[in-house]
C-alpha cells in the first residue's frame, strides 16, 4: 500500500470564520484538518487577520470564544510559517498577498478561500485556488 500524500493548503479567513462558526459546506473541512488528511499553514499575518474578523461586533464572539476557535480548533492543526513580503500580486487587494506568500513559505499547493480576488486569480505558478466546494469535490474523489 502506497504512502498518502498530505495536501499541503492554506486557509483563507472567511473560509475559516464560516467553518467555525456556521458550518455548512465550509466546516466540512474541519475534520479533514483535525484528522491529518491535510495540512494547513498558517502566518502571523493570517493568525492577525482571523483574530480581527472573528472580533467583528456582528459575531459577537466573547474574547474566550476566540481565543478557543484559535488555540484549540486553528493552532494545534495549523503549522506556522514566516512568510516573506514581496511584490504586490493581486492588484485588487493587495491584502491578500498574505496567503501566496504563506502557500509560497509553506510549500503548499492549493488556497482554500471564498474571496473573488483570490478566486479569479485561479492559481498563481504552481499553487492552485480552490473554494471550499471544489476543494472538498477533489479531496472526495482523491
Amino acid at each position: 500500500m502506497g504512502k498518502v500524500k498530505i495536501r499541503r493548503v492554506i486557509i483563507d479567513t472567511n473560509v475559516i470564520v464560516s467553518a467555525s462558526l456556521f458550518g455548512g459546506t465550509p466546516g466540512k473541512l474541519i475534520p479533514i484538518w483535525k484528522s491529518g488528511h491535510i495540512q494547513p499553514f498558517i502566518s502571523r499575518e493570517i493568525i492577525d487577520e482571523y483574530l480581527s474578523v472573528l472580533a467583528y461586533p456582528k459575531f459577537k464572539l466573547s474574547e474566550q470564544e476566540i481565543e478557543f476557535i484559535l488555540y484549540h480548533e486553528i493552532l494545534p492543526y495549523f503549522r506556522v510559517v514566516r512568510a516573506k513580503h514581496g511584490p504586490v500580486i493581486i492588484q485588487d487587494d493587495p491584502s491578500d498577498d498574505k496567503f501566496i506568500r504563506c502557500a509560497e513559505a509553506g510549500n503548499a499547493q492549493t488556497i482554500i478561500s471564498g474571496d473573488q480576488h483570490l478566486i479569479a486569480l485561479k492559481s498563481y505558478g504552481k499553487l492552485r485556488i480552490l473554494t471550499p466546494s471544489e476543494f472538498l469535490k477533489e479531496f472526495e474523489n482523491a
